[in-house]
């Protein structure tokens, strides 16, 4: 240990200011404005419970998401199928999963079957019935890509979030395909909802203008085509006003993972928004291949298998923009544009659990957790007073700057407070003094012996010091275990209460013992009150 009581007392005074100076954004509201170009002006971010804000539990359809990366595959295969040369005249993937490839005649069987061992090992064979053979993908490979399902719809989500401005959000994967979104300080939860929920599959596909959407029967739509309808809606009540029904061929001609950016724009002459796609290199090229070879045909521009608009081509369009406009409000068109530049989810999200917390709720918690931790607070400091008299202020004084250091750290490294995160301040501030008790019991046995007070201090804090690590170390192995492997709450409570033991450590035995030893050297101590 550091025997200069100067440089002990310097360090000391520095670690305060620097706490105050974190902490002084979370506690003034508003800082002066010269202070953001000096100073840090972050505040301590508060958790769903005590601000308020919205809770989801989210299911991913993972199966969705395998039938679709498997028809992926298939497209694949398909086309290295005809490069080498194996007559084949389907490769289509059945409702349940498999895979079903039909030679043009029994011979090709083989041929097929030994190039997709070589090339799609991740393929299992199921059985050849004839010219048919059926495959259905590893369970390996499954596992593998619904991991990545779920891996691409946090990342998506995250992405949303960042752009709608959520601070401090909280995403994370839970068993069974679900993810817990906790957004704090949220007020329109539909609209958050909307925005993080939605799919946001964009696709382009051709207008069938031969067949009236309204007489077209199962039989003239055929395998080919299909009905999806351009809908209009109440801002207010998102109620549906009136529906526009197309018949689109099923094939996307290109989807939204060739945008590179999405904006709102608002139009000249009516002032009505719309959002502006920009598409990257490969899109360009792909998107005036389309225009070029549909000139005077209608395209659909669908999100969500909803019609947004179906403009008909008049040129080819070779600047690598296209826009999706509508009966937008400003506030849809943004929200719209986010989803776009974030990108579209691997699969559908169904919300299993919706709640939102009401600020009132959380100010209530902000108080009574406030209560309590000054309730305890009072009771400690009223203890040490009475029990060990003078002493017991030095240990009051660490309690307070205890406090001041956990607080400030949490405004530091920006970590959320949460309710269970105040029960571990609260837990604190007992620990904290709980180190002094043992060095004081310790210094009150050296004093029984007869030693001088200055002789039974440094006995005291000597003695008791590997006793105060062995506990503090002990519970400071379980609290990181409970952040590893708990939930968000007890994440809360184990951030906390960790702070607080490290900074009890430094508390109650460097500044502790600094106080003493400058009283003991200016007032040659002859009595202790302790």
């Amino acid at each position: 240990m550091i025997k200069s009581v100067k440089v002990r007392l310097a360090i000391v005074l520095v670690t305060v200011v620097l706490a105050l100076i974190y902490l002084f954004p979370t506690i003034s509201g508003n800082v002066p404005k010269w202070w953001g170009n000096i100073f840090p002006t972050e505040k301590i971010h508060l958790g769903l419970d005590l601000q308020g804000g919205v809770h989801l539990l989210m299911e991913v359809d993972v199966e969705k998401a395998m039938h679709t990366a498997t028809d992926r595959m298939t497209a694949s295969v398909k086309r290295s199928l005809l490069e080498d040369k194996i007559k084949i005249s389907e490769v289509t993937q059945t409702e349940t999963g498999i895979i079903r490839i039909k030679t043009e005649n029994r011979a090709d069987v083989d041929g097929l079957l030994t190039f997709m061992t070589d090339r799609y090992p991740i393929w299992e064979h199921m059985s050849t019935q004839g010219a048919i053979v059926l495959y259905k993908v590893s369970e390996k490979e499954r596992q593998r890509t619904e991991k990545l399902a779920l891996d691409q719809a946090v990342e998506t989500m995250r992405n949303r979030i960042d752009q709608f401005g959520v601070s401090e959000p909280e995403i994370r994967v839970q068993a069974e395909n679900r993810i817990l979104v906790q957004l704090p300080g949220v007020k329109d939860s539909r609209r958050a909802i909307d925005l993080i929920g939605k799919t946001a599959l964009l696709e382009f596909k051709l207008v069938n203008d031969q067949i009236d959407p309204s007489k077209a029967t199962p039989a003239e739509l055929g395998e080919n085509l299909e009905i999806l309808y351009e809908q209009s809606r109440d801002p207010e009540t998102n109620a549906i006003l009136s529906k526009r029904p197309y018949v689109v061929e099923k094939k996307s001609l290109m989807t939204g993972d060739y945008i590179s950016n999405a904006n709102v724009r608002f139009n000249s002459q009516f002032g009505e928004p719309y959002v502006s796609l920009e598409f990257n290199a490969q899109g360009s090229k792909l998107f005036d291949q389309i225009t070029a070879a549909n000139v005077k045909r209608r395209l659909a521009i669908i999100l969500d298998n909803n019609i947004y608009s179906a403009p008909v081509i008049q040129e080819r369009i070779s600047g690598g923009q296209a826009q999706v406009s509508g009966r937008f409000s400003a506030k849809e068109a943004h929200d719209l544009a986010i989803v776009l530049r974030a990108g579209a989810l691997p699969a559908p999200i169904r919300i299993l659990e919706q709640r939102a917390v009401g600020p009132s709720l959380g100010r209530d918690s902000i108080r009574n957790g406030f209560v309590s931790m000054v309730v305890g607070f009072l009771l400690v400091v009223i203890f040490m007073v009475v029990y060990y008299r003078l002493s017991g202020l030095v240990a009051n004084m660490a309690l307070i700057l205890n406090i001041l250091f956990v607080m400030s750290i949490l405004a530091l490294v920006q970590a959320t407070l949460t309710l269970p995160g105040i029960a571990g301040i609260v837990l604190t501030i007992g620990m904290a003094v709980d180190a002094n008790v043992l060095i004081f019991e310790r210094i009150r046995e050296e004093l029984r012996l007869g030693k001088t007070p200055r002789a039974s201090i440094d006995g005291g804090y000597g003695k008791a010091f590997l006793t105060i690590m062995d506990a503090n170390i002990t519970t400071l192995i379980a609290a990181v275990v409970l952040y590893q492997y708990g939930s968000g709450p007890i994440k809360g409570f184990a951030v906390t209460l960790s702070l607080g033991i490290i900074s009890s450590l430094y508390t109650a035995i460097f500044v502790t013992h600094m106080v003493f030893d400058i009283v003991a050297e200016r007032r040659h101590l002859k009595k202790l009150s302790i």
